[in-house]
């Protein structure tokens, strides 16, 4: 289950999206949610999910990494069908005792569960295909007018992506305290939820232990390096906003006002 976790990761490539400006796909990925959330009708969502599938074939990101990365949200999504499922009101159509399964509860949890996994799959493709340090960059530059009210962007921005950085790197070091606990004779696997929970206990320590340990080794490292935050910082690569950054970003303005209008007329 831990290895099935793909958040944080970067796929490197030379694609159109990985050659895309760091800005332009933070702001895409906006658009992309405001279209998700405005979908009504089966039309719309049809639309969205067109978009999805265009996303990941021009990213040229493997589909089953993104399956991989729906597996650790099961349990949600499960859960969130099933509240929908069996709390919305409506029409009857099956009755299990005290809980009644209707018709409007059946389309608002398949559409539940419909925009939870279209929403992972599209927001994992920014990290699939922007680096931690071009997500830095293109995170400071979006929100550098808000330093006119102190608001530290830089530091903000950087901790955002040192946490995405180090995301990939807790979960093979979790991994490897399992292993080593299950060598030594651990049992994670048998028992009912509670018991599995209880017998996870165990990994916390050694894990904080170890994310402290990383932690201090990196701030020993950026100290010694002369880092001072944002002032003075010059860039090896800069950002550059080209003809292709426009085109997407009109593309998913399109798609935006496309889903607006098809939900007026509640398609």
């Amino acid at each position: 289950m831990l290895k099935d976790i793909t958040l944080g990761q970067f796929f490197p490539g030379d694609s159109i999206a990985h050659r895309l400006d760091a800005r332009c796909k933070l702001l895409l990925v906006v658009v992309y949610i405001a279209a998700l959330f405005t979908a009504k009708g089966v039309v719309g969502y049809g639309l969205v999910i067109l978009a999805t599938v265009a996303m990941v074939a021009v990213s040229r990101i493997p589909p089953k990494a993104l399956f991989r990365g729906l597996k650790p949200v099961v349990v949600i999504i499960v859960f969130t069908a099933v509240l929908n499922m069996f709390f919305t009101t409506g029409t009857p159509l099956v009755k299990l005792g005290p809980v009644t399964i209707t018709q409007e509860g059946l389309i608002r949890a398949g559409a539940m569960v419909l925009r939870i996994m279209l929403l992972i799959c599209g927001t994992f493709l920014l990290t699939y295909t922007t680096s931690p340090i071009a997500l830095t960059d293109g995170m400071e530059r979006l929100f550098n007018p808000l330093k006119k009210i102190k608001v530290p962007v830089h530091e903000m921005s950087m901790m955002m992506s040192m946490a995405l950085r180090f995301i990939p790197t807790l979960i093979e070091e979790t991994d490897k305290i399992m292993s080593a606990q299950k060598a030594r004779g651990a049992d994670f696997e048998t028992g009912n939820l509670f018991q599995r929970a209880k017998a996870l206990l165990p990994l916390l320590v050694p894990l904080f232990v170890s994310a402290f340990r990383r932690a201090d080794d990196l701030a020993i490292a950026m100290e010694s390096r002369c880092y001072h935050g944002g002032d003075g910082r010059t860039r090896m690569k800069q950002l550059k906003w080209k003809t292709r950054d426009t085109i997407a970003m009109l593309l998913g303005l399109a798609l935006l006002a496309a889903v607006i209008g098809l939900r007026r007329f509640g398609l």
